[in-house]
């Protein structure tokens, strides 16, 4: 079994690639709402942190989006302290 086999069963199989590659934040949007059902929308979001896909809607979430939940994991995995 495929590691990517996932991506068969996803709810964007049924769209144009280029419903995922928005240019504005009403076309994410939609994406998103595409996504919101999908029965592999986690794996889907893993795999795009896992390789870094800065562009597009994946797992449900834009590139800002995702950027934040890598950020916030970096923060989580290598927590800084500071004395005060």
């Amino acid at each position: 079994m495929d590691d990517n086999d996932w991506m068969a069963r996803g709810r964007c199989r049924f769209e144009p690639p280029a419903t995922f590659f928005p240019s504005d934040g009403v076309g994410v949007e939609i994406a998103k709402r595409i996504c919101a059902t999908c029965p592999v929308k986690g794996l889907c979001l893993e795999y795009a942190l896992e390789q870094r896909i800065d562009h597009g809607v994946w797992g449900g979430t834009s590139e800002r989006q995702r950027r934040r939940i890598l950020k916030k994991r970096k923060l989580t995995a290598n927590p800084t302290y500071v004395e005060v």
